[in-house]
């Protein structure tokens, strides 16, 4: 086999294995990942034959690994890219400066149509088998996301059970309204007025900043005292 036929083999496999990933991505994104099967990847990727995933990935399996970990290397790296320049000008001045870390990547990759259903699936997945999704980014590829928790660990003056579950309900508010924009952004032939709006993203985010920085009411507080 000559280099250049070689060449010409590795590229199609590559594109092969980039088209398999596309549909997985978008079926995952509108049906959840367990309610879509292998055949249902290869006949959307366009391929023949049924045995194109497991000659790429080996597994489903497989597939949702590296999935999870291509569209979560662009978010950590724009993240730590962020966090970096914050850093150099002597750390962050608010909350609102690490909630634009957290979510405007989030927005520029929903903007991509190349990771157009990547949040719906990495959602649904983080909602329905975390452990899959942990096991994925192995510490190793959410280093920007856990940065940004540590900063909001220290910068809310809350008690630290209603810290820690506030921002769990954080991340769950967050993972929601982003889905539905990156649904929204898939519908685009259509005029929205919830997204299209000059102000959406900011107000969007007015939203998360006031839900992690709200004072806790006194029967919070009254339930909290009394639990401990």
């Amino acid at each position: 086999m000559s280099t250049r036929t070689r060449e010409s083999s590795r590229a199609a496999s590559e594109d092969t294995k980039s088209q398999l990933k596309a549909a997985a991505q978008m079926l995952f994104a509108r049906h959840g990942v367990d309610a879509v099967t292998v055949q249902q990847i290869v006949s959307a990727a366009g391929q023949r034959n049924n045995a194109a995933l497991h000659y790429h990935f080996g597994s489903k399996e497989e597939l949702i690994r590296q999935l999870v970990v291509d569209g979560a290397a662009v978010l950590d790296e724009r993240r730590r890219g962020m966090l970096a320049e914050i850093e150099a000008r002597g750390g962050p001045a608010s909350i609102r400066e690490i909630l634009n870390v957290l979510v405007m990547p989030v927005i520029e990759l929903a903007d991509d149509e190349r990771w157009r259903g990547y949040i719906r699936f990495t959602s649904i997945l983080q909602a329905s088998d975390r452990k899959t999704l942990r096991a994925a980014l192995n510490n190793r590829w959410n280093n920007g996301y856990v940065a940004c928790f540590d900063y909001l660990k220290k910068m809310l003056p809350l008690p630290p059970k209603l810290l820690e579950q506030r921002l769990t309900l954080f991340s769950i508010y967050a993972n929601a309204v982003l889905s539905a924009h990156e649904a929204a952004l898939e519908s685009k032939s259509r005029s929205d007025r919830l997204w299209d709006q000059s102000f959406t993203i900011d107000n969007m985010l007015d939203t998360m900043e006031a839900m992690i920085t709200s004072p806790p009411s006194a029967p919070t507080l009254d339930k909290l005292r009394s639990r401990t």
